[in-house]
């Protein structure tokens, strides 16, 4: 179920007592980059450096208030939705333990473990690592925490509200999709506060589940093979997240690594932000569609990319 002003109001409340409001800020060199206005939503400035930070702070609320508390939760994840349990778990003293594919972000993994979880590495995929992670919520008597749910939702849905609350007449805004908490809660936000902002959703051409899904109107499986854009690795879609997509999306946008790259450099350069691959696709994507839209906005959804693969980024244009 999609959720109201009211959810996104009391998610609010209970990320700001954690948190307070990330900035949006319009950078000028950014928008003479874009050739539009463009408004930037700094996710990558919560204290785990992601937006998944807030569904996990409203679902450990729920589940605080819960008559029998969990023993334990378990989840999977390519790193941010990792840290937001873990972020979460800990402020609620319950004791936490993430699944991650083997491969994984060292530093992601490096900052899951400093939270205090238990990091197991499992599978070639999220996919795979998300099974494994079923499978020991039932050996474990542990509750499986899903990666897409209404309390997530609202809960991410909040930088949506302060997004759009904040800057009016927005005519377009760019969101990445890896499961489709992001984007539903941008969808949530703008139909709660009756916008007319047109929501473009962002996958990697390198993981297009959800382009594929959008366009078939039905699910649609496909391998996934990026190496840059790990937060969207999405190989099945979430069939509630695609219900969601298709009445409120306008478009899905495919980019590819090299787009990515592109745009983490161009992110960088404009506003001295680092962002990390997924978090960077929004810009990738307005720098492809090259829109006739003049007031527009990008997530950045994250900045956790690791030192050497973001130096090696950087250095790619630098002769």
């Amino acid at each position: 179920m999609q959720p109201k002003l009211a959810d996104l109001e009391a998610a609010s409340s209970i990320v700001h007592a954690a948190i307070p409001p990330t900035p949006q800020y319009c950078w000028p060199l950014l928008c003479e980059r874009i050739g539009a206005q463009v408004w930037v939503k700094h996710e990558n400035h919560t204290p785990i450096g992601a937006f998944k930070i807030r569904g996990g702070l409203v679902y450990f609320d729920h589940l605080a208030k819960l008559h029998h508390r969990p023993e334990g939760v378990i989840t999977a994840t390519r790193g941010n939705h990792g840290q937001s349990i873990g972020f979460a778990a800990a402020r609620y003293d319950i004791p936490a333990a993430v699944v991650v594919p083997h491969g994984n972000s060292r530093e992601k993994n490096a900052a899951m473990r400093a939270l205090g979880v238990e990091l197991i590495e499992f599978g070639e995929d999220f996919q795979s690592s998300r099974e494994h992670a079923e499978m020991l919520a039932r050996e474990r008597g542990f509750l499986m925490v899903p990666a897409f749910h209404p309390l997530l939702v609202a809960g991410v849905g909040t930088y949506s509200l302060e997004l759009l609350q904040a800057v009016s007449d927005l005519e377009v805004a760019y969101v990445p999709i890896g499961l489709g908490s992001g984007i539903c809660g941008m969808i949530a936000a703008r139909d709660a506060l009756g916008l007319k902002t047109s929501i473009v959703g962002v996958v990697s051409a390198h993981a297009p589940a959800y382009a594929l899904s959008f366009d078939a109107r039905s699910l649609v499986e496909h391998p996934v093979s990026t190496k840059l854009a790990d937060g969207v690795a999405c190989r099945t879609p979430e069939s509630e997240a695609l219900d969601i997509i298709w009445r409120g999306v306008d478009r899905i946008v495919q980019v590819t690594d090299d787009e990515v790259a592109a745009a983490m450099r161009t992110i960088f350069e404009c506003t001295h932000n680092v962002s990390e691959g997924a978090g960077a696709m929004g810009v990738a994507a307005a720098v492809k569609e090259k829109s006739p839209a003049r007031r527009i906005a990008v997530v950045i959804s994250g900045g956790n990319v690791d030192r050497a693969l973001f130096s090696a980024i950087l250095s790619q244009d630098a002769e």
